[in-house]
């Protein structure tokens, strides 16, 4: 009794028996068929257009970039390292005596002054000069403490090397940094009409300098921020 092959049920073997003998359509189905592999697409589909793929490509590289980035230091960090102290070595007047003349030449413009007092025509009172001098910068000033409640402050002299928000840092002629106080504390300094290098005249021959004092208590504010700050005339309340 012989017995009759099964007819197949898949429609790919059925049409390759069509075209082939048995034995080839069972092997092509077996291989092309039901050994296949199966490939899948990624769950993400591609970029629809060239912009999107170059925006998501220039947000990858700004973010290697700032991971990159060494972080800026804290004010720990900065107290520790020392960055905003005056070294040792550079504790000496004859360091900071050329940024001296820089400050009187910048003072010389903000009130616009010069040789023999004429400059722009422009003459200095107190309500005029008060507002300019409260706010500006006295890093290389050379500045005189007059009164004080530590009496043993009055009469330090030297050159404003680091300007705090209650605190002057100044180097005197002796080399040694002092650090003064801003409350309670009234300062001296003097603005040159002319500088001797500048006109090379001698001492005798300049015009009589302008001499201001300041009480250090009206301006208990960092360089930066006097400079934006709206200061009101009134008399102070310690006078």
């Amino acid at each position: 009794m012989t017995s009759t092959p099964s007819t197949p049920t898949h429609l790919a073997h059925q049409l390759l028996l069509r075209s082939h003998s048995p034995p080839t359509a069972t092997r092509l189905f077996r291989e092309k068929i039901q050994q296949k592999p199966l490939l899948l697409r990624p769950s993400s589909p591609p970029p629809s257009n060239a912009r999107a793929a170059r925006q998501r490509t220039r947000a990858a590289k700004l973010a290697r970039r700032k991971t990159q980035k060494p972080k800026p230091l804290s004010a720990k960090a900065k107290r520790m390292l020392g960055v905003h102290e005056v070294p040792k070595k550079q504790r000496k007047y004859a360091i900071f005596e050329g940024l001296n003349r820089m400050w009187e030449g910048y003072m010389r413009d903000i009130l616009g002054v010069g040789e023999g007092g004429q400059g722009k025509g422009r003459q200095v009172t107190a309500q005029g000069a008060g507002q300019i001098l409260v706010s500006a910068d006295f890093h290389g000033a050379e500045v005189e403490v007059v009164r004080s409640r530590c009496v043993s402050r009055v009469g330090l002299r030297g050159i404003v090397v680091k300007d705090t928000k209650f605190t002057f840092e100044i180097v005197t002629r002796g080399n040694e940094l002092k650090t003064v106080p801003k409350e309670h504390t009234v300062f001296r300094f003097e603005v040159p009409l002319a500088d001797q290098v500048e006109y090379g005249k001698e001492p005798a021959q300049l015009p009589k300098p302008l001499i201001f004092e300041l009480h250090g208590s009206q301006f208990e504010n960092r360089a930066p921020d006097r400079a934006n700050k709206k200061f009101k005339l009134h008399i102070p309340p310690d006078l």
